[in-house]
Parts: structure tokens; C-alpha cells; sequence
């Protein structure tokens, strides 16, 4: 087992068990270090990315969170809201998007604390958001079939160079591609990515009046 993030392999996919797994996260090199540490785990694999989170990155987790806050919000929908958490089912899978949601009347709101939300005391997340600056591929691929086997109802990859939100809403095993939000129902893809792309132009402020409009 690699045991450190200097030897590791990252940004990769590596063949691993679960107890490598642990190991990895609980070293000092993962536990003290100054990057952006972001891990994964999906049936003897594992993936820590060390990828640096520029501007672009950040602007979009923010234009996100906010246009997803503002809508659930005027249409009184019952949520809790993650940025950055690990989700993780023991022994088998562990996750960590960028933005997740816990949506609905009927939802458990996990404990605050500093340890990863378990899975199987209160279920996958509604809605799992990967901001893709650098990852697209892997977005797209491996990280996909993490979120379907873990049981997410709907996941997004935000394509950051081409302000495209490509959104897949996961049933049976597989998934496929919408265009409106089930998990936020009537919510169109095409109104978060025209804010995506209003970002390049205009402040969060214009952009939230806009959201606004569209939404009341």
C-alpha cells in the first residue's frame, strides 16, 4: 500500500482496499497538507486529486450554489445543502463533490460534525455537483458510475470552458441525460448554464436579479 501523497499516484484512478484506503486518509501527508486534497473510493479503487482550484473553478461552485439556493428558496423547497463533503458507504464507495443536496420533505438532516456523512444511516445525496475545470473526463466516466452505484437521483458535471451543465438523472442501475431538474423539478439546465455564462460578464448580484426574474 503507497502510503503517502508524495508517492501516491493522484490524480488517477489506483487499484486499492478499503483499508488502504483509510490509511491514506488518515496520514500525515494527507492530513497536513497545504493542497486541495479531494479523495474517492469505488469498489477497489481509489482516486485523491491534488488538482489546483482556480478562479474559473470557483466562480462557477459559487454562481451554482447561489442560483441553486435562490430557487429552492422561492419555490419552498425543503433542503439541506453541502460544499466539499465526503459522503461514504463503509467498505465500499466514498465520495466528494463539489456542491450535494439533500432534498425533500422526507429528508434526515445529517449531524454536523468532522466526519464524512454515512451513507447508510442517511442515504446518498438528491443531487451531486462536480465542477470540471480539469477533470471532465473523469467526470464523465468513472466518477458517473460512482455516483449511479451509490444511489444519487441526479447528478451534474459542469463543464467549466464551455459553461454547459450536463445533467443525468439516475434510475435502475443507469443513467441518462436531462434538460429539467427532477430532483428540483421544473428547474431548466438552460437557465443555470445562461447564468454560467453570464458570469463571464456580469457580477453575482446582476446575475441573482436575473435568476430572479426567471424564477419568480
Amino acid at each position: 500500500m503507497v502510503s503517502t501523497i508524495r508517492t501516491l499516484t493522484t490524480n488517477t484512478w489506483v487499484k486499492g482496499s478499503w483499508d488502504d484506503f483509510m490509511a491514506l486518509l488518515d496520514s500525515p501527508e494527507i492530513q497536513g497538507s497545504s493542497k486541495n486534497v479531494r479523495t474517492y473510493y469505488d469498489s477497489g479503487w481509489m482516486r485523491i486529486e491534488t488538482m489546483p482550484i482556480g478562479s474559473a473553478h470557483g466562480q462557477d461552485n459559487s454562481i451554482l450554489a447561489s442560483a441553486l439556493s435562490l430557487y429552492t428558496t422561492l419555490k419552498s423547497i425543503t433542503y439541506v445543502s453541502f460544499t466539499g463533503s465526503n459522503f461514504r458507504k463503509l467498505g465500499e464507495r466514498e465520495c466528494q463533490p463539489n456542491l450535494a443536496y439533500y432534498i425533500g420533505e422526507s429528508i434526515q438532516r445529517p449531524q454536523k460534525n468532522n466526519q464524512a456523512v454515512d451513507i447508510d444511516i442517511y442515504g446518498p445525496p438528491t443531487l451531486a455537483i462536480e465542477i470540471s475545470a480539469t477533470t471532465l473526463e473523469d467526470d464523465l466516466g468513472p466518477k458517473r458510475l460512482l455516483y449511479e452505484r451509490l444511489g444519487v437521483q441526479e447528478y451534474w458535471v459542469v463543464n467549466v470552458e464551455a459553461a454547459e451543465v450536463i445533467a443525468f438523472k439516475m434510475e435502475d442501475g443507469g443513467s441518462r441525460q436531462i434538460k429539467t431538474s427532477s430532483a428540483l423539478p421544473g428547474l431548466s439546465i438552460n437557465i443555470i448554464e445562461e447564468a454560467l455564462q453570464r458570469s463571464t460578464t456580469e457580477d453575482d448580484g446582476t446575475i441573482n436579479r436575473w435568476l430572479f426574474q426567471q424564477f419568480g
